[in-house]
C-alpha cells in the first residue's frame, strides 16, 4: 500500500502474519528448488566395480602381511632374544663371523662356501645331538660324529692341516704325498685302495682284513715280502698271472683243509679230472694230471728249466 506521501509502514502483527503465511507457504511445498536431471549423467565419486573389489583386495594382503609380520617380530624377540642392547644368544661380526654366546639348539645348518667351525682358543666345543648322529656335509664329504665311531666319506679325498703352522698331518692325495697314517692310527678301513706299496714297521705286522672278498690288483706285477706271509680265508684262494707265479722260499700247504675222499673212490668216477701238484726248484708250480696210482711228477713236457 502506497500513499501520497510515500510506502505505508506495516505494523509488527501484520509482519508476523506476512511472515507466517509464507513459512506456511514454504513447509507445504515439497518440491521447491528441486530440478530434474538423470541420474546416470551425474559424476559419480568412490571406487566401485573393479576398482572396488581390487581395493579390498590389496587391504586383505596388506592386513595379513601386517600379521606375518608381527609373528616374525615376536618370534626374534623370543628365540634370538633381541633388545635395545643387541642379541643376548649370538653376536655378529664385521668379518663375517657368527658367535654363539650360550646354549643353542639348532637342527640342520647350511654353511656358506668354505665355512669353518670352531671355539674359543681356551674352551671346548662341545657339539651334541639328541639321540641322532652330528653330521657335517659339504658337497660330496661328510663327516659323521656318532656314539661308537666317526666317519669321513668323500669322493674327492680329505686332507688335513695344521691351523697353525700349515702344515699337512694326513692326506689321501697320491700323486704329491706318500700315504702315511697319523701316528696312534693302526686301522684303515677303505672299500678301494690304490696306492704304489703298503707296509709297516719292522717291528709290526701288517693285517689286511676284509669281511667279503679281497682282490690285489697290480699293473706292473704284485710283489709281497715279509718274513712270514700268511693266507687266511674261508672261502677259495685264487692266483692269476698272465706269464708265472713265483713263490720263492718254503711254502707250507696244510692238506687237512684241503678236500679229500676215500681210497676206493679216487678212480671210481670216469667223469672226475683229478691232477698233482708240483713245483720246480726255482719254485715254480705246475700240475700233472692223475692218471694212476702213485705216479709222480714225470710229465712229457718238462715245465722246469730256463724257458720257463
Amino acid at each position: 500500500q502506497q500513499s501520497s506521501n510515500g510506502p505505508v509502514k506495516k505494523s509488527m502483527r501484520e509482519k508476523a502474519v506476512e511472515r507466517r503465511t509464507v513459512n506456511k507457504e514454504h513447509n507445504s511445498n515439497f518440491k521447491a528448488g528441486y530440478i530434474p536431471i538423470d541420474e546416470d549423467r551425474l559424476h559419480k565419486t568412490g571406487l566401485r566395480g573393479r576398482k572396488g573389489n581390487l581395493a579390498i583386495c590389496v587391504i586383505v594382503l596388506l592386513f595379513i602381511l601386517a600379521v606375518i609380520n608381527l609373528v616374525i617380530t615376536l618370534v626374534i624377540w623370543a628365540v634370538i632374544r633381541i633388545g635395545p642392547n643387541g642379541c643376548d644368544s649370538m653376536e655378529f661380526h664385521e668379518s663375517g663371523l657368527l658367535r654363539f654366546k650360550q646354549v643353542s639348539d639348532m637342527g640342520v645348518i647350511h654353511p656358506l662356501y668354505k665355512s669353518t667351525v670352531g671355539g674359543r682358543r681356551n674352551e671346548d666345543l662341545v657339539i651334541t645331538g639328541n639321540n641322532q648322529p652330528i653330521v657335517f656335509q659339504q658337497g660330496t664329504t661328510k663327516l659323521s660324529v656318532e656314539k661308537d665311531k666317526t666317519s669321513i666319506t668323500s669322493d674327492i679325498g680329505m686332507e688335513f692341516v695344521d691351523p697353525r703352522t700349515q702344515n699337512t698331518l694326513f692326506s689321501t692325495d697320491y700323486e704329491t704325498h706318500e700315504f702315511h697314517l697319523p701316528n696312534g692310527v693302526k686301522i684303515l678301513n677303505v672299500q678301494k685302495a690304490s696306492t704304489e706299496r703298503i707296509t709297516s714297521n719292522a717291528t709290526s705286522d701288517l693285517n689286511i682284513k676284509v669281511d667279503g672278498r679281497a682282490i690285489v690288483r697290480g699293473n706292473e706285477g704284485v710283489f709281497i715280502t715279509g718274513k712270514t706271509i700268511e693266507f687266511r680265508m674261508g672261502g677259495n684262494m685264487e692266483l692269476k698271472a698272465e706269464n708265472s707265479i713265483i713263490l720263492n722260499g718254503t711254502v707250507m700247504v696244510s692238506p687237512t683243509r684241503l678236500p679229500s675222499s676215500s681210497y676206493g673212490e679216487q678212480f671210481s668216477n670216469s667223469n672226475w679230472l683229478r691232477f698233482k701238484l708240483c713245483m720246480c726248484a726255482d719254485g715254480t708250480l705246475f700240475k700233472v694230471q692223475v692218471t694212476g696210482y702213485n705216479m709222480g711228477c714225470q710229465t712229457s713236457v718238462n715245465p722246469c728249466g730256463a724257458t720257463h
